[in-house]
């Protein structure tokens, strides 16, 4: 039989993933877009309390700031007004305020919800983006996020892989000595940085992989990788599976990936609780022909006693939006 594409071998992962445990996502935009399916399927997690961020030492960075737990002050050189606008260099853009005082509260705000969970984060997923980062020539710091300042206050260079194990090593250490039984899961994100260059963001991606792969050498109890990268490189690799900037996955290339990482890294019954609680969330999202007749409100007290059940079945799980749309649809 003729095959027309290559197709990824994906091993059960050694760990897996259920609702009972509590997850922290970050780093590029891949996190975010596995995080949000992870969220929407009403599993425990915390997702890039920085913002996306791209370099491993940016995200090194982040991992510090939260197990620490030091906040962000008044004189923090980290924070600066630009364009009208309250940033940090540490964060992305999402994060900026129109004054210092409003940044100081978000950035903190998240910083401490992270910080009070530390200890009891068992999976931490991370995407690496990019080997390549800049660094803020005033102060050597190396930068999240350079907020469209003026490209002459930056150095950008090639990180090492010896840097990227030794900074992402470090995380490790201090994840362990508050949680012994810890587990790192590691992917690099299929997004191209075209703007390196065709050839550099080929140097960049292989890079990580090696980095990512002396890592696991160096601690292999708590470390895996997911495959999101080959997925799309190899399989995925026909440009319908990408949006219009032909850069970033499709739509049907994140739910393929979300299948693979399902079959990776759920057991049977969390893929079959995943399954339930997808039926649920349509069964709320339902718009009926008319939304005042008895049979659309019997279906919604139908649908209400059912999520009741689901919570008394799974304590663990939380569907207090879905019983607040559906009581709000009764109640119009």
């Amino acid at each position: 039989m003729t095959r027309f594409r290559t197709t990824i071998e994906i091993p059960k992962s050694k760990y897996c993933i259920t609702h009972k445990n509590n997850l922290l996502l970050t780093g590029s935009c891949f996190a975010s877009n596995i995080g949000a399916m992870l969220a929407e399927r009403k599993f425990n997690i915390d997702i890039n309390p920085f913002g996306v961020l791209y370099n491993p030492l940016s995200i090194s960075t982040m991992f510090t700031r939260v197990i620490d737990g030091q906040p962000f002050t008044q004189e923090s050189p980290e924070l600066f007004e630009h364009c009208g606008k309250w940033h940090s260099i540490l964060h992305h853009s999402d994060w900026s305020r129109n004054s210092r005082e409003e940044l100081l509260e978000a950035i903190n705000g998240s910083l401490g919800r992270c910080h009070s969970k530390a200890g009891i984060y068992d999976t931490v997923i991370i995407t690496f983006g990019t080997a390549y980062a800049y660094t803020r020539n005033s102060d050597n710091i190396v930068v999240g996020n350079c907020h469209k300042l003026p490209s002459g206050m930056f150095t950008r260079r090639l990180l090492s892989i010896d840097e990227i194990v030794d900074a992402t090593a470090e995380v490790i250490i201090k994840f362990r000595n508050i949680n012994p039984d810890i587990r790192f899961i590691f992917t690099v994100s299929p997004i191209r940085h075209l703007r390196d260059g065709a050839h550099d963001n080929q140097k960049s991606k292989a890079t990580l992989l090696l980095a990512i792969d002396r890592i696991m050498s160096l601690y292999p109890d708590n470390t895996s990788y997911f495959p999101a990268y080959e997925i799309v490189l190899d399989e995925l690799r026909d440009y319908r599976f990408y949006t219009d900037d032909m850069v970033h996955p499709s739509p049907v290339a994140v739910e393929y990936i979300w299948e693979c990482f399902s079959k990776a890294l759920f057991d049977e019954n969390t893929q079959k609780l995943n399954e339930e609680i997808e039926a649920v969330l349509r069964a709320t999202g339902h718009r009926p022909f008319d939304a005042t007749s008895d049979g659309y409100r019997n279906f919604l007290c139908n649908l209400l006693n059912k999520i009741e059940g689901f919570e008394e079945k799974y304590p663990y799980l939380n569907f207090d939006n879905e019983r607040m749309r559906c009581n709000t649809l009764l109640n119009k």
